[in-house]
């Protein structure tokens, strides 16, 4: 498979992938045939994940072919993200205690033989090892076959979920904070409290269609107990009434300024933010960030072609900008280094979907599913 850093490529993929594919996606999504047999998943989320195509182009092509309830499936696993992107808004602590819990475990296991095993594919799972080679040479894995790497590694070979959360931020080119940090915990058993995955031989034999054998699993190991609970945040989500010509700062998250809530808006000038490794606590790998700036330097090329006064800068510059909009980077990195830097003049710009979604986010995802209708009818419009 070949992931392209292009809006061009992206929208190649989801046309294809919707005329072609998306009729049989319910039933064969579930399926990992390979890194070379992938037309049965989108893989659109290394570019959904950056904003180089959104949830709502997404959804209205989908629907554009088949109707809703054909289409419910596919539209729900798009909106996944959004509804982990909102839970975590609404509950931002989880993201800072993971660090601060990352931070611990990486130092007490820096020297861990079972742990370098399993970052260089070296244990005595061979279907494991072969996923960690994929992920470093494709920078994707999927999604059922994320599940079962995550349960591996923390009940099959024992070791903490943050590290891997970490491994996965640090090669995925989908990698964001919420989808990556709460599905580990999901898998762990403490993002449902008592609930978590446990890989089995007979589920990894049947979706590979019986590509790896003799598979030995701790089938059952208990969930991570952590009885931390995080009070729901009153969080709003407003745009100013009236938006000022002024500079736009606009992050790794969202790529097609174009196709933004905000692309009719005039600014003074549109600043693309270049978040490099020295101001990450995740440091991730040279494919990762290449990723990235072949997107930030892409999505500059088209502005220009549009004749939009822009600029790539390092994000260690914005401290020198005078008052700026910057379209919502959500929890994670970027977002630390604004409030981590206090920087005052910064006024966010959030997303008519997010503003609609976010709100349905204080439970489960079962809860946020009976939203979905309602979300995608305004998406509509």
């Amino acid at each position: 498979m070949e992931l392209k850093a292009t809006r061009a490529a992206a929208i190649g993929n989801l046309d294809n992938f919707v005329e072609n594919n998306l009729g049989e996606y319910s039933t064969l999504r579930n399926f990992d045939f390979g890194p070379n047999k992938r037309s049965n998943t989108s893989c659109l989320s290394p570019y959904i994940t950056h904003g180089v195509i959104n949830e709502k182009e997404v959804i209205k092509k989908s629907l554009n072919k088949y109707s809703f309830s054909k289409n419910e499936k596919f539209i729900q696993e798009v909106l996944w993200r959004t509804y982990w992107k909102g839970w975590l808004e609404l509950r931002s602590g989880v993201w800072d205690d993971y660090l601060i819990d990352l931070k611990k475990v990486k130092e007490e296991l820096k020297d861990n033989k079972n742990y370098l095993n399993a970052i260089e594919g070296k244990t005595s799972i061979e279907c494991f090892n072969e996923w960690v080679n994929e992920l470093k040479t494709f920078n994707y894995l999927h999604n059922h076959t994320r599940m079962w790497f995550a349960s591996i590694w923390i009940f099959t070979l024992e070791l903490p979920w943050q590290l891997g959360a970490e491994f996965f931020m640090q090669h995925l080119y989908d990698g964001d904070t919420a989808s990556n940090t709460l599905g580990w915990r999901w898998v762990a058993g403490i993002q449902t409290q008592g609930k978590h995955y446990l890989a089995s031989e007979w589920n990894i034999k049947k979706f590979t269609n019986n590509r790896f054998e003799n598979i030995k699993l701790n089938e059952n190991a208990p969930p991570i107990i952590n009885d931390k609970n995080y009070t729901i945040l009153h969080k709003t989500f407003e745009n100013p009434i009236n938006i000022e010509e002024k500079n736009l700062l606009v992050f790794e998250n969202n790529l097609a300024f174009e196709i933004t809530d905000f692309a009719i808006q005039r600014f003074k000038k549109i600043f693309l933010i270049d978040n490099k490794n020295e101001n990450r606590n995740i440091k991730l790998t040279e494919n990762v960030v290449n990723f990235k700036a072949s997107l930030v330097e892409e999505q500059k090329k088209r502005l220009e072609e549009k004749s939009i006064n822009c600029e790539i800068i390092d994000i260690n510059e914005i401290k020198n900008l005078e008052s700026a909009y910057c379209l919502y980077p959500t929890v994670g990195e970027n977002l630390d280094y604004i409030n981590q830097s206090s920087l005052k003049n910064i006024e966010f710009l959030y997303r008519r979907l997010d503003q609609n979604s976010w709100k349905f986010c204080n439970k489960g995802f079962f809860n946020f599913k009976k939203y979905i209708p309602k979300i995608v009818e305004d998406l509509k419009n």
